[in-house]
């Protein structure tokens, strides 16, 4: 009795061929494929029909097809939920993969007349500063840049962020009100490049997103991230 693989059109037993040397580690990010002349003669088909695999799983960003060049497994681009405010820490479980971060920068700051116009507070106001790499399996994928409202959150400086994310924790001392945001491309300074580990030539993805808990704003934060290994997806 034959199987259902086997009963599967020939593009989809290679498709299915490439996505499982892919998955095992057997090609990696950035490594090349066989030839569709090759794949061709393996599999005794047309290149045609090679062709339709390759074409199909570059439309799906599992390979990337550079002229003149060949065929490449692509780079992963890790994906953020806009719709529901999550830790970054929460995505990267869910993916099946690790969470890491490191601490850059957590401080006490007096607001200056922009910071007090943004929080709505009077110049001079506490407020806390924080600077966090956030990694997936090792590869950094959000510098985080945020600003709290001590009245909302008093103990922020105590936390341990090597445990909890600021988002773990704020969405405990500071429910939710509303939020907002905007998304832009920017090309990251040396010192946010040097962060993300990316050239500073390269495109970043930045999420600015402000968020009001009992009546104040709570927080503030500009979230970094490398354009060519990351992307905001979310549906309503």
């Amino acid at each position: 009795m034959s199987t259902p693989a086997e009963n599967a059109p020939v593009f989809q037993r290679i498709k299915d061929y490439l996505l499982k040397e892919i998955q095992s580690g057997t090609w990696k990010e950035g490594d090349a494929i066989p030839s569709e002349a090759a794949l061709a003669e393996q599999f005794s088909v047309s290149r045609m029909t090679v062709n339709r695999a390759v074409r199909e799983l570059t439309s799906e960003q599992i390979l990337t097809r550079i002229q003149g060049s060949g065929t490449y497994v692509a780079q992963h681009k890790y994906q953020a939920t806009l719709v529901e405010i999550k830790s970054i820490a929460e995505e990267v479980r869910a993916r099946g993969h690790i969470h890491r971060s490191e601490l850059h920068q957590l401080d006490t700051v007096k607001a200056t007349d922009i910071l007090a116009q943004q929080f709505k507070v009077k110049i001079g106001h506490t407020l806390f500063h924080s600077v966090i790499v956030h990694f997936e399996n090792d590869v950094a994928i959000q510098v985080e840049d945020r600003w709290v409202n001590s009245d909302i959150a008093p103990e922020y400086l105590k936390q341990d962020f090597s445990t909890m994310t600021p988002n773990e924790y704020l969405m405990v001392v500071a429910p939710l009100q509303s939020v907002s945001y905007r998304i832009e491309a920017l090309l990251p300074s040396k010192h946010i490049a040097a962060m993300l580990q990316i050239t500073h030539k390269e495109p970043c993805l930045l999420l600015h997103r402000q968020t009001l808990s009992k009546g104040k704003i709570a927080t503030i934060v500009t979230m970094w991230h490398p354009g060519l290994r990351y992307q905001f997806a979310g549906s309503f």
